[in-house]
């Protein structure tokens, strides 16, 4: 009672409690928590790739601290990265494989579940064909079990159909940069952030999904930074310039942007002639998009477009950056040309400060990108290149038959094929479907049409939930790999823990699992037993490609804090960006591709039913459908459910405040009881709500259009009706003049002389 009143009074400062004392690490850590060890490692989240250290007391991850040394942050982490031992102690952690028995969950061997499994493939197999089982992997493995994965599936299991969670985000850069530069690959470095003259962020809003990338580029004194987004995002807030753009308008911008640079002559001939094909066929496509033009699609004005290109001409380095903004599009692919068009048209690419530059979403996309087996052979080799199958299958000892010669299904097809009966099992790794994917209820129906799910994961989510068998895996800081993050660096991440229970690490899972399968194992996996195996592997198979690790060992990534690809021995630490003197494209004659990439107005517009557009995106309190996030405490009281961002106008015609709930519906269903914030961020017949959260599932929302090229969904501009319970029928069309308009947010060019639209503006060099 005495304790408890002193404790009221504030007499007991828990002196004993919150002690501190040295560490030869860290300088003080309080007594509490103080570790017995740390771990080098690196963060399993985003693509930034942050350096940190794993604390482990008495066995179990107790703290995670930045790694000062690591060039890519500094020593500092994002709260996500802060947090992040506490997620592999989350009470939805799977401990033990599971099969479905009487329509429950129940807990199984290892050799139980891997029998069912393998069994199940291959009456599935024998049946229907090779085809019928398919595969949905992510972008959170490490490279060894990337790797790993693909090779068995593809060569052991001999089916093509085959894909990754990156699809829904990283596709259309992939394909974008394969079209227009010969390969896939990031051409930047963190660093060219820091040595740009202008740096243009379009559709990224880095200060919520890559918040410590904003340190690099407040680390240049010099930067104009320009912002270009439907959205007033936090990104904007640190802008010079702050541009806002109609939703789903980016390719057109380019395309007039590049009309404005060639027709005033700002072009640099030198660069173009010696490095790229296609300059009479663009010139001539971009006809059909003079500024007026552009400026009616975009809601960008005519003299704002003549500004945004002298700020692209009038410096020597220049770089852009885009995320999904860009990617998530029917025409995200060519979006991602029109952007990589601009900078070969002014040589901004190659070169310290400049490069057109994807910033990757998950920890480790690059490295599902290289290994390849998704939208490639591994290392960039492509399908139907019969030269480069042939040289896959003498480096790995393999029979060149069981290669697939064409890529499967992508990531939506498989879906389709399941819809209609062709595949009859899914085995989903590391991702979770049921919150991430478009059009939910249609998804949840098709997946009930499987004779067999198996899911494989560390936490239970609402995927596993609905499987038939589920591989419990380990997760981050209880494995040992390497990720490759957005610059190509490629770092090492530590094994701190065992782990949780019977679980195993992915590398372990695949390999066992091989085993069930006569003669896989012994022709794939030759006396492979560690992750290492796989990485030495890897290292052959990448050697002489643009995505070469030849030159390196885990020992020297550890040793450097990460490298960049390419790495050998003409680069024997790494080289900083692509596309240099020393790094051609990696086309057939060494010459860039500019293209002539065509605009096309969105997919479902808005109508008098459904009239207004969502956008849908990350917050940086949580991680993408909230399997690893939703048990930290800390993240989950920041942002413990979705929220509706809504103009102040629309608001009033709602009859809504901040904290009021609200509920907003489309053609394929409608999701209730999401709280209200009204902001000046989004413009009026606009909103934005996140995608993390499972009870307010605004994916029930969105539409089934995909990218052509790349496959990736179109997951930003659904068009919906919302609904308040003064209004319940919603806005009306007629009421929504300004769906497209910018007359709520304002352009500010400060130090930029443009007197006129004309001609007299050229002599930009």
């Amino acid at each position: 009672m005495i304790g408890k009143i002193k404790d009221f009074l504030g007499f007991d400062i828990k002196e004993e409690k919150y002690k501190l004392s040295h560490d030869d690490t860290f300088g003080m850590i309080a007594d509490e928590k103080k570790p017995d060890k740390w771990v080098f490692s690196t963060c399993g989240y985003c693509g930034v790739g942050c350096g940190l250290y794993i604390g482990v007391k008495d066995g179990k991850a107790v703290y995670t601290k930045g790694n000062p040394k690591h060039f890519v942050n500094k020593g500092t982490l994002c709260p996500k990265g802060l947090s992040e031992h506490q997620m592999i102690n989350s009470p939805h952690r799977i401990q033990t494989p599971l099969i479905r028995k009487d329509g429950e969950l129940q807990q199984a061997t290892w050799d139980e579940a891997f029998t069912k499994v393998s069994s199940e493939f291959k009456r599935i197999q024998r049946e229907h064909g090779n085809s019928a089982v398919s595969v949905i992997g992510t972008g959170q493995f490490l490279t060894e079990e990337f790797y790993t994965l693909g090779k068995f599936v593809q060569l052991g299991l001999q089916t093509n159909n085959y894909d990754g969670n990156t699809t829904l985000c990283m596709a259309s850069a992939v394909m974008g940069y394969k079209q227009s530069l010969g390969s896939d690959g990031a051409t930047s470095s963190y660093e060219d952030f820091e040595k740009a003259d202008t740096i243009f962020l379009v559709g990224a809003n880095i200060a919520d999904n890559h918040p410590i990338l904003t340190l690099h580029i407040n680390k240049n004194p010099k930067k104009k930074v320009i912002v270009i987004d439907p959205r007033a995002s936090k990104t904007s807030q640190m802008a010079d310039v702050y541009v806002p753009i109609k939703p789903r308008t980016d390719l057109a911008l380019y395309n007039g942007l590049a009309y404005i640079i060639l027709e005033q002559g700002w072009e640099n001939e030198g660069y173009i002639k010696a490095n790229t094909n296609g300059i009479k066929e663009l010139k001539k496509h971009l006809q059909d998009y003079p500024p007026q033009e552009v400026a009616n699609i975009t809601g960008i004005d005519v003299k704002t477009l003549y500004e945004l290109a002298r700020e692209f001409v009038s410096n020597e380095k220049v770089i852009t950056g885009w995320t999904m903004g860009i990617n998530q599009s029917f025409m995200g692919t060519d979006t991602v040309s029109s952007i990589i068009n601009l900078h070969l048209l002014t040589g901004h690419i190659g070169r310290e400060g400049t490069g057109p530059f994807s910033i990757t979403g998950q920890c480790n996309a690059m490295g599902t990108r290289e290994t390849g087996f998704t939208s490639s052979l591994p290392g960039y080799r492509n399908y139907g290149d019969e030269a480069a199958l042939k040289e896959y299958a003498k480096i790995v000892n393999v029979p060149e038959e069981i290669i697939p010669r064409e890529r499967g299904y992508k990531y939506a097809e498989i879906i389709e094929a399941i819809d209609r009966g062709e595949i009859k099992a899914l085995w989903i790794t590391a991702t979770n479907p049921l919150v991430s994917f478009v059009n939910q209820e249609k998804l949840r129906k098709t997946l009930a049409k499987l004779d067999l799910l198996v899911v494989q994961d560390a936490f239970l989510g609402d995927t596993a939930q609905i499987a038939d068998v589920i591989f419990a895996a380990g997760t981050w800081g209880e494995k040992e790999g390497t990720y490759t993050n957005s610059e190509r660096r490629c770092n090492k991440a530590n094994k701190a823990v065992e782990p949780i229970g019977d679980a195993k690490g992915d590398f372990d899972i695949i390999l066992e699992f091989s085993k069930y399968f006569e003669g896989v194992n012994e022709m794939l996996f030759p006396n492979w037993s560690e992750p290492r195996d796989a990485f030495e592997e890897w290292r052959k198979v990448s050697k002489g490609q643009l995505c070469d690790y030849s030159g390196m060992t885990y020992e020297l990534i550890e040793e450097h804090g990460g490298i960049q690809w390419p790495c050998n021995e003409q680069f024997p630490l790494g080289s900083k960006r692509l596309y240099t003197e020393d790094i051609p494209f990696r086309t057939a004659d060494k010459k860039a591709k500019l293209l002539c990439l065509e605009w096309h107005p969105m997919s479902e517009p808005i109508s008098p039913e459904f009239p207004v557009i969502l956008n849908t995106g990350r917050t940086v309190e949580q991680w993408h459908t909230r399997t690893k996030t939703r048990d930290i405490a800390i993240l989950d009281n920041l942002a413990p459910e979705a929220w509706v961002d809504i103009s102040p106008d629309d608001a009033k015609k709602l009859k809504v405040k901040s904290g009021d709930r609200m509920s907003l519906s489309s053609p394929r269903g409608r999701v209730d009881d999401v709280v209200v914030r009204v902001t000046g961020s989004v413009r009026p017949g606009t909103v934005f709500v996140p995608f993390h959260f499972n009870e307010q599932l605004v994916n029930t929302l969105t539409q089934e259009s995909f990218c052509p090229k790349s496959g990736e969904p179109n997951f930003k501009q659904t068009a919906i009706q919302l609904h308040s319970e003064e209004v319940p029928e919603g806005l009306r069309l007629e009421e929504q003049e300004v769906s497209g308009a910018i007359a709520h947010h304002k352009v500010v060019f400060e130090g930029v002389s443009v007197k006129s639209t004309e001609r007299e503006l050229s002599g930009v060099n």
